[in-house]
């Protein structure tokens, strides 16, 4: 598997976003805490202090996350074959005996399916890379296999 984070201008600009609140805003504010933590005497037993270790720990390690993202990241330009579902696609779908529903297909570091955003690596994403208007895709979901017709590809 590659190490490309494929990313929509959106996307890139999102992440460098989250990424540059985290070094400035996130990391003053738990040197913050720590620093009144530490005022406040004994650490052994300070919760507070243990909070704002723990979090720093998480901050730091999605400022980790958030430069690899960002380090390997092709920015997805959405000029695929036409008429085929590449990155990039919004793609028109519908289910045997359901109303359309459309999708994004996005890299896997921009996928929100509550959005309407799916990764190009999900089961659905894979199914629909490729495929042109009129195609029926088969995706194996845990409730068994669904079938999807390929309804429009903006």
């Amino acid at each position: 598997m590659s190490d490309q984070t494929f990313l929509t201008e959106e996307g890139l600009k999102k992440l460098e976003q989250e990424l540059e609140h985290l070094r400035t805003v996130k990391r003053q504010e738990i040197a913050a805490r720590l620093h009144d933590a530490m005022e406040d005497g004994e650490l052994i037993e300070n919760a507070e202090y243990e909070a704002a270790k723990n979090e720093q720990a998480f901050v730091e390690g999605r400022i980790s996350t958030l430069e690899m993202l960002l380090n390997n990241a092709v920015i997805i330009k959405g000029d695929g074959p036409q008429g085929q579902v590449h990155l990039g696609s919004v793609v028109t779908v519908r289910e045997e005996g359901g109303s359309p529903e459309k999708y994004h297909v996005v890299g896997a570091a921009e996928a929100d399916p509550s959005k309407g955003r799916i990764s190009n690596e999900s089961p659905l994403g894979r199914a629909l890379m490729g495929r042109k208007v009129g195609d029926e895709v088969k995706v194996n979901a845990p409730a068994g296999v669904l079938t999807f017709n390929v309804v429009d590809i903006e």
